[in-house]
C-alpha cells in the first residue's frame, strides 16, 4: 500500500466527506454486531448480512454499468476474497465481540497495516521503512495497556479475554490476507463492484454451509433492531462504504485514505462507552491514546511504493 497521495486532496469538500462518512459508518458497525450475536448465531447474523450485501452490491454494480457476470478468470479471486475477507474474517471478529467489548476489538483491528506491511514485503515485494516499525511498537504498547484494563474491569476470565484477543488476531490476520488478494495484479484486472459481488455471494454460501452444519436450520431475530441492524450493516456498512473508501484510495492515495482506521477505533470506543458501559480512567486514556499515535506515525511509514510498471488500467 502506497503511503504517497494520489492526485487530489483529501481536504477537498467531496474526499473529505466520503472520508467522514466511511469513518463513522464503520465505527458504528462494530457496536451492531454486538446486538446481533446476542440472540442468533454468528454465522448465520453473518449470513443475512452477506445476502443484504451481496444484492445490494450487484444492484450497484449494474446502476454503474459494470457487468454482472464475472469472467472466468476472476473466480480463483473471488472464491479467495470470500473465502478470508467474507467468511474468516468476519466469523473471527463477530465471535470475538463475545468475550470483549467491541471498541476494543475495533482499536486492535487498526493494527491491520502491520501485517499489511509484512505480507506485502513477503508478497509483493514491498520494502517497509524504519518509522513504520517504530510506530508499530508504539501502538502494540498501546493495546497492551488497552487489554490490562479490560482485564481489570470485565467480569469475563483472563482466558476469556486472552481467547478474544486470540480471535480478533485472527480476524486481522484474514483480512490482510484479503488484502494482499486484492492487491494482486490478477484481482485488479477484474472489474471491481462484480468482483466485490461474486466475493460476498461465494461468502454466503461459505457462511451458510457452515452455520448448517454447526447451529442447525436457519436462525433469525425478529426484532426490528436485529432487522435494521442486518440492513445497517449489509447496506451502509458494505454497499456504500466499499465504493467510497477504494475511491479515496484512487483519489488521495491508499496511505492516505488509510488514516481512517485511526478515526474508526475512535468512533467506536465512543459508542462503546455510551452504550456498552466501558470505564475509561487513567490507564485505557493513556493506551488508545498511545495507540492512536502509534498508529500515525507508522501510516507515515508505511511500505514504500512499488516502482510504477507501465500497464494499462484493468
Amino acid at each position: 500500500m502506497s503511503a504517497q497521495s494520489g492526485g487530489e486532496s483529501l481536504l477537498a469538500p467531496r474526499n473529505l466527506a466520503a472520508f467522514l462518512l466511511v469513518s463513522v459508518i464503520w465505527g458504528g458497525t462494530w457496536l451492531v454486531i454486538r446486538d446481533q450475536i446476542s440472540s442468533v448465531p454468528a454465522s448465520w447474523s453473518i449470513t443475512w448480512r452477506f445476502v443484504v450485501a451481496a444484492l445490494g452490491m450487484f444492484a450497484l454494480a449494474k446502476l454503474r454499468g459494470e457487468p454482472l457476470r464475472l469472467p472466468r478468470a476472476g473466480w480463483r479471486w473471488a472464491f479467495a476474497l470470500g473465502l478470508f475477507q467474507f467468511c474468516l474474517n468476519f466469523s473471527f471478529v463477530y465471535n470475538a465481540e463475545k468475550f470483549i467489548t467491541s471498541g476494543l476489538v475495533a482499536v486492535m483491528f487498526a493494527l491491520l497495516v502491520v501485517p499489511n506491511a509484512i505480507f506485502g514485503r513477503l508478497v509483493l515485494g514491498q520494502p517497509i521503512r524504519r518509522e513504520f516499525v517504530i510506530g508499530s511498537s508504539i501502538a502494540a504498547l498501546g493495546v497492551a495497556m488497552l487489554f490490562a484494563q479490560e482485564w481489570r474491569a470485565s467480569p469475563a476470565t483472563l482466558g476469556e479475554v486472552l481467547g478474544g484477543a486470540a480471535l480478533t488476531v485472527c480476524g486481522i490476520l484474514s483480512a490482510s490476507a484479503a488484502n494482499i488478494i486484492q492487491a494482486t495484479e490478477g484481482a485488479k484486472r477484474q472489474p471491481l463492484l462484480t468482483l466485490l459481488a461474486w466475493s460476498m455471494a461465494v461468502g454466503v454460501v461459505l457462511n451458510a454451509g457452515f452455520a448448517l452444519v454447526t447451529q442447525g436450520p436457519p436462525q433469525f431475530d425478529e426484532r426490528p433492531a436485529y432487522a435494521m441492524g442486518i440492513l445497517y450493516l449489509g447496506l451502509l456498512g458494505s454497499v456504500v462504504t466499499f465504493p467510497l473508501y477504494y475511491g479515496l484510495v484512487r483519489k488521495v492515495g491508499a496511505g492516505t485514505a488509510a488514516y481512517s482506521s485511526v478515526i474508526v477505533p475512535i468512533v467506536a470506543m465512543i459508542l462503546s462507552t455510551l452504550f456498552e458501559g466501558y470505564i475509561w480512567g487513567p490507564l485505557p486514556a493513556a493506551g488508545a491514546a498511545i495507540t492512536l499515535i502509534g498508529m500515525v506515525v507508522a501510516m507515515r511509514g508505511r511500505a514504500a511504493p512499488p516502482p510504477r510498471r507501465a500497464t494499462p488500467e484493468p
